[in-house]
């Protein structure tokens, strides 16, 4: 089965290599839908997956002030894209892949 380049539906750079990751949104069968996030990489030490951490501000009223707050997500990263720690990636919603994987990376952002 020849696995050919397809559109996703979101404005990103298809990767140049080809892949035979099942689990890989551009050359295998897995649909992508709802959520896309922006984070950086924190760690790349599970097999074929990363923790991406998306930082934001959160209003404290009573005190008038703001807090850093952050969230942390677990993705797959496809074969056909490499990524390291530190890099800013976009990662999108997909069905669940383990117990904690629901998001598959997507693409880095420059």
């Amino acid at each position: 089965m020849s696995r050919t380049k397809k559109n996703i539906g979101i404005d990103v750079e298809v990767p140049k290599t080809k892949c035979t990751d099942k689990k890989c949104p551009f050359h295998g069968n897995l649909s992508v839908r709802g959520q896309i996030i922006e984070g950086t990489v924190e760690g790349t030490g599970m097999i074929q997956s990363a923790v991406v951490v998306k930082e934001r501000r959160v209003k404290i009223p009573k005190y008038e002030r703001y807090i850093k707050a952050r969230s942390r997500f677990h993705a797959h990263i496809p074969k056909c894209i490499t990524i390291s720690k530190g890099d800013r990636v976009k990662i999108a919603e997909c069905r669940k892949l383990s117990k904690t994987i629901s998001f598959v990376v997507i693409g880095k952002v420059s």
